[in-house]
């Protein structure tokens, strides 16, 4: 991590964020972590209906968007109510050394507490080594594993199933 004096802050998406992050997105696209065949087009939005603001928090470093963590329940279902899913992640390059993508981390674990979760989730590839070691020094352990979930790059990818509880 970088020892430049400055902290990322870490704030609510708005619709305004939709260019930096669909930007962000398609530099950061990767079958590392995306299950798409490809980055997003050009002018793709990156909110709509099903991914609004309201789900991310931003993570700006100086006077830059630096990355996202989308934040959402899994199912509407009440029983399921008390868990917050972690469904996308990303640093920009240029950013990334800095502490980013644990702050967000961080500030998901937080926000969902304010919202009444008492457990938090998440998916990763299997092959996606670093992500993996960032979600395990934070506290989530492996919870189940789907063997060869995905077909990417003519190679099976397992899905790994991610969980900690927020409870202190």
């Amino acid at each position: 991590m970088s020892d430049s004096g400055i902290r990322p802050v870490i704030r609510r998406a708005v619709r305004a964020d939709d260019t930096a992050l669909s930007a962000l997105d398609r530099r950061t696209w990767s079958t590392l972590h995306a299950v798409l065949p490809g980055p997003p087009e050009p002018g793709d939005p990156f909110f709509d209906v099903t991914h609004p603001p309201s789900h991310f928090l931003v993570a700006e470093y100086g006077d830059r968007v630096a990355g996202y963590v989308r934040l959402v329940t899994p199912t509407p279902l009440p029983a399921n109510a008390h868990v917050r899913q972690i469904q996308g992640l990303a640093v920009d390059t240029w950013a990334r050394r800095h502490g980013i993508a644990r702050s967000l981390l961080d500030a998901a674990c937080e926000d969902a507490r304010r919202q009444g979760a008492s457990r938090i989730t998440l998916r990763v590839l299997g092959h996606n080594a670093p992500a993996r070691r960032l979600y395990e020094s934070s506290g989530f352990v492996v919870e189940g594993v789907l063997p060869g979930e995905f077909l990417i790059e003519g190679r099976y990818v397992d899905d790994v199933l991610m969980g900690r509880s927020l409870t202190l």
